[in-house]
């Protein structure tokens, strides 16, 4: 659970009215996209971030207004203009952000999402942001199957639903436009989409240094991580204290159980660091045939040469062995455990957002994914 829904939860269950400040959509270079919100208690502590500190300040007010007030607004900030105490991006973008107030009478879903984002079930909060007086802040909580809540018209239930959930299951947050509801009704409704999809999986093969590391600083970029080796002296939960498993089996035993329970998708790095042949064929014959987002291995490159010789001998073919990232990371020059995981997981960011890396001086284009 990320850290504002968790704080949004522990506030209104202790009865608080809280201000919440949610990006609805961006354009150009916005420092953070659409879903990303800030939230400000009751005693004006800010949880969470929507720029970068670039507007905060004015959002810090428009939050605590809305909680004075009740009523909601929908700002927009854009490149700071000639007054230099104006708030505004500097980064050149704009975005558009949906203040409102925000508490457990004006929430009653807000159990069911909490519930299924800890149960790492997929569902999305579908709030109105713009739209008549009647519809404005009502919003819905609602998963691949069923939902709660309802922005106060049947079709535009079904709308909006039919939307929401095509953007669930992209694992995307963001704003979609429908058509008025209801017979004489007029002007564009706008629902934002604030997606909750269960975390990306990251599976760490072989219970060394590096794995701990790894799995550490996967963690903090939201990743579920397992580590998993054949060797029960090394896979222990003490080790590895930030994993969320600690797997005791052969890697592509694990592996392939994991793929007849329908556990991996397209967002799944599988991360495979014993360099010891007994292991990493086996486990990367399986992985580079599955649909899995990312597969890379640790080692030398003579390691990666003699790998990629024993992958053929077991019948992995040349378009399977171009999917496997080998020697795995980024090139930091890292040495130590600590600095080849900072590598690694630099590429999985890199390829989680369609990008070869390197240093952004270097660079055109936009800077974020």
């Amino acid at each position: 659970m990320d850290e504002v829904l968790a704080e949004l939860v522990r506030r209104c269950a202790d009865g608080d009215a809280v201000g919440l400040a949610t990006v609805v959509e961006t354009w150009r270079s916005a420092p953070h996209p659409a879903g990303t919100a800030m939230l400000v208690g009751p005693d004006g502590a800010v949880t969470g971030s929507v720029s970068g500190g670039c507007v905060e300040a004015a959002l810090h007010e428009s939050c605590r207004q809305a909680v004075r007030t009740g009523r909601p607004a929908l700002l927009r900030f854009g490149v700071t203009g000639a007054d230099a105490f104006a708030a505004g991006l500097t980064c050149g973008g704009t975005i558009e952000v949906y203040v409102e107030r925000v508490d457990r009478a004006g929430f009653a879903e807000l159990p069911v999402l909490a519930g299924a984002v800890r149960a790492g079930t997929a569902v999305a909060v579908l709030t109105c942001v713009q739209g008549p007086p009647g519809r404005l802040g009502r919003r819905m909580v609602a998963g691949p199957d069923g939902h709660h809540g309802s922005l106060g018209d049947p079709r535009l239930d079904e709308a909006a639903l039919a939307a929401g959930r095509r953007l669930l299951a992209e694992g995307r947050s963001g704003p979609v436009r429908l058509p008025p509801a209801g017979p004489g009704a007029a002007g564009q409704v706008r629902v934002l989409v604030r997606s909750y999809p269960p975390p990306p999986r990251l599976i760490v093969c072989g219970a060394i240094d590096v794995a701990a590391e790894l799995a550490r600083v996967g963690v903090v970029l939201g990743y579920r991580v397992t580590v998993c080796d054949a060797r029960p002296v090394f896979a222990t939960a003490r080790r590895f204290p930030q994993a969320r498993e600690v797997v005791v089996d052969w890697p592509h035993r694990y592996l392939a159980a994991e793929a007849e329970a329908g556990r991996l998708d397209g967002r799944t790095a599988v991360c495979v660091l014993t360099h010891d042949p007994r292991f990493d064929v086996p486990v990367l014959r399986l992985a580079l045939d599955l649909p899995l987002g990312f597969v890379g291995a640790l080692g030398s490159r003579r390691t990666h040469h003699d790998r990629l010789g024993r992958l053929r001998e077991a019948g992995v073919t040349e378009a399977a062995l171009a999917r496997l990232s080998s020697p795995v990371g980024l090139d930091v020059g890292g040495r130590d455990a600590a600095e080849v995981a900072v590598s690694i997981a630099a590429e999985l960011v890199a390829v989680r957002h369609g990008r070869a890396g390197g240093r952004l001086r270097d660079a055109t284009g936009s800077i974020h994914g």
